[in-house]
């Protein structure tokens, strides 16, 4: 007896529901699929590899040749100051400005100023007109002599092992190398006139100082010996002489704190304790002067009771005491004069060579292996999507309702290719 198939929830009189003729939906395409397109279109992908190799070879071979030349700087060294050690021995204040002077002051990066100075106009301009740059770059303005200069060179500061690389390139291995030696020599150059360093600074400052109260000293002896062949006087007596050397040492003390106070401003604020204890040692001596009777503002003031010296050698008075002063002075600013030069003497060379540039034995571009195995890869994945391209359009063409469908897009193309008059 035949069973009968019950379906719920359906009246008796309800027919039972077809089952779908359809197909099921077509399933995501899968790697087996892709393959067999790539196998059957292969020599589509063979020919666009080919085609790529063989023009990334021809390309490699037209470019030109370049070389690259690298010399390796060693900048100074960030090191504490000589003086720091030295100038304590002069006394309280000149040994506190010294340690100030000799650290704490630096730059994150030292090498960073050093590689914008060999970027710098100077540098480039007497390197173009060194070796001629405008001719051999054929430009007609030497600020696109330079442009082009700064891309065939590149100089690198940032290493962990703080040297500097400076790299140029060139068609001519040999040139390359002496256009990098070259551009040394010019930074060389340009730091011959420069007090770049902490130590060559305060040996210019204090160097100017010391010229300029070497002529008033002269010029002060000069009075002193003119003022004595007026007077007759050639010698004071001893209190007298004594306050003299008191009050013009003040006055030269007054005068080398002023000038510390002034170079320790070229870096450093007003609110630093060095500073400050400069400034209140400043004060005092004034404060001392003043009890004298002498007066910073006035070096012709009286330093000496009335009535001690007789009136015709007043200015004998005013003459000795200003050789003192200026002999004071001279003998503190050449202290410092000197110590600043062996400081300078203990940095050394400014910038040394570590590594000269030599003519490099093998050409830095192009890299041709690099280009065709580049250029073939590209080659491959450009024939591969050519090849599923393709193999996309044939079925599209097989399918009647895709086809009626490209068919209306190539007549939409040609009517608005061709629109009608």
């Amino acid at each position: 007896m035949a069973t009968k198939t019950r379906y719920p929830n359906l009246d008796e009189g309800a027919s039972a529901p077809q089952l779908s003729a359809q197909p099921a939906p077509e399933s995501e395409v899968s790697l087996l699929d892709l393959l067999i397109v790539l196998v059957e279109r292969k020599r589509v992908i063979l020919l666009v590899t080919g085609a790529f190799a063989f023009l990334s070879i021809v390309v490699s071979l037209i470019l030109p040749v370049s070389y690259t030349a690298t010399a390796v700087l060693l900048p100074p060294p960030q090191n504490s100051s000589l003086a720091s050690t030295l100038m304590s021995q002069l006394g309280g204040g000149l040994g506190s400005v010294a340690a100030l002077a000799g650290g704490g002051f630096s730059l994150k990066n030292p090498n960073d100023m050093y590689v914008a100075m060999l970027h710098s106009r100077t540098v480039e301009d007497e390197m173009v007109d060194n070796f001629h740059l405008q001719a051999e770059y054929h430009k007609r303005y030497l600020s696109d002599a330079r442009k082009r200069l700064e891309h065939n060179c590149t100089i690198d500061g940032d290493g962990k092992d703080g040297l500097i690389r400076i790299s140029i390139q060139d068609h001519d291995p040999k040139r390359a190398a002496e256009l990098t030696n070259g551009y040394v020599e010019a930074f060389h150059d340009l730091t011959k006139n420069l007090a770049i360093t902490e130590a060559s600074q305060r040996r210019r400052f204090f160097g100017d100082e010391l010229q300029q109260t070497k002529d008033n000293l002269a010029q002060a002896e000069e009075a002193l010996k003119q003022t004595q062949q007026t007077t007759g006087l050639l010698q004071l007596d001893s209190q007298a002489r004594a306050l003299i050397e008191t009050a013009a040492g003040l006055r030269a003390q007054i005068t080398a704190r002023e000038v510390q106070l002034d170079a320790m401003k070229t870096y450093a604020t007003g609110e630093n304790s060095q500073v400050v204890e400069i400034q209140q040692a400043l004060d005092s001596l004034r404060a001392q002067l003043a009890k004298l009777g002498g007066s910073e503002e006035d070096p012709n003031s009286l330093i000496v009771p009335k009535g001690m010296v007789p009136e015709a050698g007043l200015e004998y008075v005013r003459k000795v005491r200003d050789v003192k002063y200026y002999e004071t002075m001279f003998e503190l600013l050449a202290r410092q004069y000197e110590l600043a030069k062996l400081d300078e003497a203990k940095e050394g060379s400014l910038i040394q060579i570590v590594d000269p540039a030599i003519p490099p034995d093998r050409r830095s571009f192009p890299k041709r292996s690099l280009i065709v195995i580049g250029c073939t890869m590209a080659g491959f994945f450009i024939g591969v999507l050519i090849a599923l391209s393709m193999a996309s359009i044939a079925r599209m063409k097989a399918d009647p309702e895709s086809n009626a469908r490209l068919a209306l897009l190539k007549s939409t193309l040609r009517s608005r290719n061709h629109p009608v008059a």
